[in-house]
This record gives structure tokens, C-alpha cells and sequence, in this order.
């Protein structure tokens, strides 16, 4: 047999593989082969999409089937040893692991990260290859990690015998979050951009903390009721039996996974305070979904929850960490434990591009001044003064603006497709309401076919919040656009969502990420849509 003959593929087979059995490493278990890393930046032509080429390496090693610890990067035996190295390098910065091997088939050169004799890459022979064991002792005793310690960090995590396993960087959070937690830690931040499964994430955490019995009583807060009805039918689900809903006025102790709003467990009166009813050691874990809004402000009836429960580890959630003169999430949990920016998600192509589509309107420029002794259409006299955008659709309503906007999201679908999921944030309630009569208008040939093709979804609205999961669910046509003020900003996976429209003045780098969020979801088209175009989300603002 001519090695040099042979393919990268041969060598993996025939040499890499068979030394890595040798080594005692299981390889159902613990070899992963083309180990998926990204999925490949979504690259946009006109109304064609295709993707740019997806990061795998050739091999990653795992200790157990949550913690990869080393990856093999092969080449064909044409290249030398090491001609790998660089490029398995730049895979396990990704994924964080310390041990580092290429190969051509002729044996192995590794690079170990942690060494203490400064002999940080050498070669190995194709049977000197260590095992798993060595491998994570060296890496334990590295982190100063003790047996207990070792238990809790080595749990492994949920799995429902699917495919759907965490990515790269949600094993990362996972992992360091666990590992801290391991070893002490009692406040920690996790900020992920919107999209990137936060709630899955926070999840597995969770399971493996429960699991492992190092935590037994855990409390997952929100402020959506939205969030929490989405977390316990999906991520959550697994936990079954044990997991309850916090009502108001109900505190049923007997339950280990506790899920609620804060709304629900506070207020102004003694017997509204539910969390009180729990004693402040009775959750060892609690876990605070989008914690850059209230519960980030010293001063709030959220902060107060989390002091009561001060003895419990927190765990901080957010994609948009909140830091000015009186708010700060960082002065809370400390420095973030990990990030996983919305730049990152996009190069990676967990997330969809976005593109931003800029319309002033006159009005909004110059302001508007009525005429001496002008009336609205009710017969009042308007004050005389100039109004600008912040008076617009709140203390003073110009229809024809109004009309304007609407005529110009039409237009926009018109020329894209006019059945793309579209969302229009407006300055209130009011607001949506007049913005759903004019779209109507616009678009009377499709209400025509279907009376859902536009919907108002706002809290104080029924009929549209009960076409919420219709609205983000990939296969259902209707509705198509959804007019709403606050409801929609956070939290909802609409993964088919092309276009954001923000009819409202946006003040907050905070609150104009976690809204465009809504729109960079991407929605894997199904093995039999393969051929179907996808038009990058846009935003117009």
C-alpha cells in the first residue's frame, strides 16, 4: 500500500481512527467525525440565497458527550505532520478545549495549551496517542477541579435520542456556566444575541444542575406571560411532573422547577408578595430571563425578588446587557461569563442577515405647525406650536402620516413578496389599531381573500394575541402582518419573519437589538424546499 496514494478520508479510516481505538477512546461515544461547527454565513442575491462555506473539523474528542476536549484536524500523507495544526488551532479557540493534534497518517504532532515544562507541541506516534482519561485528569487538575466538583461538571446533558444536540457555542456557555457554578461562583451573566437559544441553553444548565442534585429547587423568572407558556410546552418540557407554573396567590411547595413572571409574585400589597411565602433558602438556583429590563435596576420590585433569595446562585440572562449611569447589569452579576454576539451568530449563519432600509418622512424632519386657530377633526382648537416625532401618534395624530407608512410597507412587500411575515412596531396601542385599518386598506384584495392577513397582536387584545402562535409558526399562512407596540419586542421566536417596520422612536441601543431580533431567526427550509429562495429580513426604520 502507497500512503501517499491514499485520500485525507483513507487516512482517517485506516490510520487515525485505529489509533484512537488503540488509545481506548470510545468511538460511539466520544470520536465525533466532520464535527459540525457553523453552519456557513447566508450570503443574499437579490431574492437568492446560498451559503458560504460552514467551519467542521475532521475530528472532536469528547470526554463525555457534553465536553469536547481535544480536536484532530487530518490531512492526506502528500502533507507533513503539523501542516494541520494551524487550521485544528483555529477549531478548538472555538471550541475552547487545550489539546490540539494534526495528522497525516504517519503519527500525531500535539499542541497542548496547558503545559507546564514549556514543551508545548511534540510528536507522537501513532500508538502513543493518550486516552481520554489522561487527557481530562490533566485538564481537571489544570481548573483545580476536586471530585465533587469534578461530578457536577462531568453530568452529562439532556438528550431525547434526536439529532438536535447543542452547538458550539452553547456548549460553551453550558459548560462554563456549570463549571463556575462548580466551584463557587454565585451571580454570573450569560449574554447571547437574540436567536441563538438562550432558553435552550439556560435549559440544559438547569438539567444538569438538577441532575447532578447540586441544585434541587429552581426558579426560572420572565416578565412575558408569553415567555413562560413557550418555555414549559418546549425547552422545558422534560421536566415533567416536577415543574409548575407560580400563580398569583399560589405557593405550592411540593414541586423542584418553579417557572413564573415577576408580575406574578410581587406588588404594592403584603399578600401579593407570593415569593415571601417561600422561605429565602428555598431556591438554590434561579434563573433570570431577560435580565437587562427590570430586574437590573437597584430600586425595582424584580431586584427585590433577587436580593429575598439572596443565598440562591443566579444566573443572568440577556442578548443586550443594560449599562448606563443607573442601570447596570454588570454591577448585579458581574462580567459576563460568556458571550455570543449577534455578529458572531450571522458570520456563523445561526442567524439571518439583516439589512437596514432608512425612510424619512417630511413631517418627522422639519415638524409640523398648524395653522392659527386650526381644529382637529373632533372640532377642538390645536395649540399652536411646532410638533415633532416625539409627539407623533401620542399627544397629536396625523392620519395622512399614518396612510403614508402603511402605503410604504406595502409597497416594500409589493415589490418583495406580499405573503413575507412582517412586523410594524408602533407608538401605542392606539397606534397599532389605526395602523391595522390603513394596511387593511392597502392590502384590501388580500383581506378580501382572508380577514387575518393583517392583525393587531397587543396585550389588551384577545382575538389578536390568540393568533400569536399562528402568526410565528413556520407552516401557518395567516396572519401575515402583525401591527404591535410593546408585546412582540422580546421574546418571540418568529423564525419566518422578513420584515421589522419600527413606526416608533427608538431611544435604546438595548431595545433596537432585541426588536430586530425578531427578524434574524432563520427558518431551515425542509429538505423538500430546498430549492426555494429566501430573502434576507430587513428592517425599516
Amino acid at each position: 500500500m502507497n500512503k501517499k496514494q491514499l485520500s485525507e478520508r483513507d487516512i482517517c479510516t485506516k490510520f487515525i481512527t485505529p489509533a484512537l481505538e488503540q488509545a481506548g477512546w470510545n468511538i460511539a461515544t466520544q470520536v465525533r467525525e466532520e464535527f459540525p461547527l457553523t453552519k456557513g454565513r447566508v450570503i443574499v442575491r437579490g431574492k437568492l440565497h446560498t451559503r458560504a462555506r460552514h467551519k467542521r473539523a475532521d475530528y472532536v474528542l469528547f470526554y463525555k458527550p457534553n465536553i469536547p476536549i481535544a480536536v484532530i484536524e487530518a490531512k492526506d500523507n502528500s502533507h507533513s505532520l503539523g501542516d494541520g495544526m494551524q487550521q485544528a488551532l483555529g477549531y478548538a479557540e472555538m471550541l475552547q478545549v487545550p489539546f490540539v493534534f494534526s495528522s497525516n497518517g504517519d503519527g500525531f504532532l500535539f499542541h497542548n495549551k496547558i503545559a507546564q515544562d514549556g514543551a508545548i507541541e511534540r510528536e507522537l506516534a501513532l500508538d502513543e496517542f493518550p486516552d481520554a482519561a489522561t487527557l481530562w485528569s490533566m485538564w481537571a487538575a489544570h481548573r483545580g477541579l476536586d471530585s465533587q466538583q469534578n461530578a457536577i461538571v462531568t453530568q452529562d446533558y439532556y438528550s431525547d435520542g434526536s439529532d438536535k444536540t447543542p452547538r458550539y457555542y452553547q456548549l460553551i456557555a453550558i459548560n462554563k456556566t456549570i463549571e463556575a457554578i462548580a466551584q463557587g461562583q454565585k451571580r454570573l451573566l450569560l449574554v447571547m444575541a437574540t436567536g441563538t437559544g438562550k432558553t435552550f441553553t439556560a435549559f440544559q444548565i438547569i438539567w444538569r444542575l438538577w441532575k447532578s442534585k447540586a441544585r434541587k429547587r429552581i426558579l426560572f423568572l420572565a416578565d412575558r406571560n408569553i415567555l413562560v407558556d413557550q418555555t414549559m410546552t418546549n425547552d422545558f418540557k422534560p421536566f415533567g411532573s416536577a415543574m409548575t407554573k407560580i400563580q398569583k396567590r399560589q405557593a405550592n411547595k411540593s414541586y423542584e422547577i418553579y417557572l413564573s413572571l415577576y408580575q406574578a409574585v410581587t406588588g404594592t400589597e403584603e399578600e401579593k408578595n407570593i415569593y415571601k411565602q417561600f422561605s429565602p433558602d428555598f431556591f438554590d438556583l434561579i434563573v433570570i430571563d431577560e435580565c437587562h429590563r427590570g430586574s437590573a435596576a437597584e430600586n425595582s420590585a424584580w431586584r427585590e425578588i433577587l436580593e429575598y433569595f439572596s443565598s440562591a446562585t443566579q444566573i443572568g440572562l440577556t442578548a443586550t446587557p443594560k449599562e448606563t449611569k443607573s442601570v447596570s447589569n454588570i454591577d448585579y452579576f458581574s462580567d459576563p461569563i460568556y458571550t455570543y454576539s449577534l455578529k458572531q451568530g450571522i458570520d456563523d449563519g445561526f442567524l439571518a442577515p439583516y439589512r437596514v432600509v432608512r425612510i424619512d418622512i417630511d413631517r418627522d424632519l422639519s415638524g409640523w405647525r398648524p395653522d392659527k386657530g386650526m381644529t382637529d377633526k373632533h372640532g377642538n382648537e390645536i395649540e399652536d406650536r411646532v410638533y415633532n416625532q416625539r409627539d407623533f401618534d401620542r399627544s397629536l395624530v396625523l392620519e395622512k402620516r399614518t396612510q403614508l407608512v402603511a402605503g410604504k410597507v406595502s409597497e416594500f412587500l409589493k415589490q418583495t413578496n406580499r405573503f413575507d411575515k412582517t412586523i410594524i412596531f408602533c407608538e401605542n396601542i392606539d397606534h397599532a389599531e389605526r395602523m391595522r385599518q390603513a394596511l387593511n386598506n392597502e392590502n384590501a384584495d388580500l383581506v378580501a381573500q382572508n380577514s387575518k392577513y393583517v392583525m393587531r397582536i397587543t396585550g389588551d387584545n384577545e382575538e389578536g394575541k390568540a393568533e400569536l402562535d399562528n402568526f410565528i409558526f413556520p407552516e401557518s399562512t395567516y396572519p401575515v402582518i402583525a401591527t404591535t407596540s410593546k408585546l412582540m419586542s422580546t421574546g418571540v421566536d418568529a423564525q419566518t419573519c422578513k420584515l421589522i417596520v419600527l413606526d416608533q422612536r427608538i431611544q435604546s441601543m438595548t431595545e433596537f437589538k432585541q426588536i430586530i431580533g425578531r427578524g434574524t431567526r432563520y427558518n431551515e427550509p425542509s429538505k423538500s424546499d430546498r430549492g426555494l429562495s429566501l430573502a434576507e429580513s430587513a428592517v425599516i426604520a
